[in-house]
């Protein structure tokens, strides 16, 4: 990957992303860039922002065998589920901090996939999960976000001493 990540509190981790128009070859290889970056992280998803690009664009893949790579241009929520489920996140944005995240335990999805056709996909469990983070990033959200004031405070006085030593 050429792009690093952006470091919280860069402000254009607040920015929401704009809409892809349509899917065409800078968007796939802006995927293919971004998977790269999430294997690598390792991690099991990525939006468009955290490198620095302001498109609704994101890549989950929360396989076994890290090969079921789920591209996504203009994703959007069309369906939560009542049933919630806590998992600890992370973001490279914020290197080294985890927090407990409750979110909707499955999800319907709507998103143009790598030909460009619109799909709607369920999504359960830690894909779920990911999908959310990953739509958050591109609403100018953080997993921070989702924390009690007390504890966001926290990680993120621990963050700024990490970014101090760095």
């Amino acid at each position: 990957m050429t792009r690093r990540f952006l470091l919280y509190p860069n402000r254009l981790l607040r920015k929401i992303c704009a809409p892809v128009e349509r899917v065409d070859e800078p968007v796939r290889a802006l995927w293919e860039e971004m998977l790269a970056a999430m294997y690598a992280m390792p991690g099991v998803g990525l939006a468009a922002s955290q490198i620095g690009e302001l498109r609704r664009v994101a890549v989950v893949d929360c396989s076994e065998g890290r090969d079921a790579p789920v591209r996504m241009a203009n994703p959007e929520l069309l369906h939560v589920s009542a049933r919630m489920a806590e998992r600890e996140e992370g973001s490279p944005n914020i290197p080294g901090l985890w927090a407990m995240v409750s979110r909707p335990r499955a999800i319907t999805v709507r998103y143009s996939d790598e030909t460009g056709a619109v799909v709607e996909r369920d999504f359960v469990g830690l894909w779920a999960a990911s999908v959310q983070h990953q739509i958050d990033h591109l609403n100018g959200k953080l997993f921070i976000d989702h924390l009690s004031p007390v504890k966001r405070k926290m990680l993120l006085a621990k963050h700024g001493k990490n970014m101090k030593r760095r």
